[in-house]
């Protein structure tokens, strides 16, 4: 069902993650992190009102330019940076971010790590380029390992692995993948999920699931 309501949608998306965790047996907290790229700040505020509390941006220029704003008038949310981080952007994305799902590489590790010693620590999750698509960011599965010790050792607050599987086939085998290399990686957190597939991400265990069109309705 689609609707104009904010509201509305929002309680729908909450309800099917609510039925796909009771399915799966689970009774753990997860985190719904709204998409909220390309949309002005007005509508955002609504879904604000409705009560959702954390939200999802791409780009580290576009989130300076509408969330200091809006968080002033709500210090209570939460922002995660779910695209891909440029090692230039490292400080301005760690002292913006509470979250950041999209750590890939060595450099990338020794730029946030150096921003860091701010004292601002964003809980990161390591990217995993689970269909080995070249068009995708995320470190390659083989890799994995030999990054989480990188990430480690630099000290950064590693809680969890994150992929996007490839568009137009079943995710729910990507998923299951994603959740084995968390389990033999050490890691609890699983970010994983869109406004296509979050149930089926939910049953399979995913911690945080990014859900944009869902929310907002399909971007123009």
């Amino acid at each position: 069902m689609t609707t104009d309501d904010p509201a509305a949608r929002l309680a729908g998306v909450r309800d099917a993650i609510a039925r796909a965790a009771k399915l799966a047996g689970r009774s753990d907290q997860i985190e719904l992190i709204a998409i909220s790229k390309t949309h002005p700040a007005e509508a955002i505020e609504p879904l604000i009102a409705a009560g959702q509390r954390v939200f999802g941006e791409n780009r580290v220029q576009e989130a300076q330019a509408k969330w200091p704003v809006l968080r002033e008038r709500h210090p209570d949310l939460r922002l995660a940076l779910v695209g891909q981080l440029q090692s230039n952007k490292a400080a301005d994305a760690v002292a913006l971010f509470d979250e950041i799902h999209s750590v890939d590489r060595a450099s990338l590790i020794a730029a946030l790590a150096r921003a860091m010693e701010s004292g601002r620590r964003p809980d990161c999750f390591v990217q995993v380029n689970i269909g080995d698509e070249p068009q995708k960011g995320g470190c390659a599965i083989a890799d994995l390992p030999g990054l989480l010790a990188e990430a480690r050792a630099a000290g950064l607050p590693i809680v969890g692995l994150m992929a996007v599987p490839p568009l137009d086939v079943e995710p729910a085998p990507y998923f299951a993948l994603l959740a084995k290399l968390a389990r033999d990686n050490g890691v609890a957190g699983l970010s994983m999920g869109m406004s296509g597939d979050y149930p089926t991400a939910v049953t399979l265990g995913a911690t945080h699931v990014r859900v944009g069109s869902a929310l907002f309705g399909a971007r123009a």
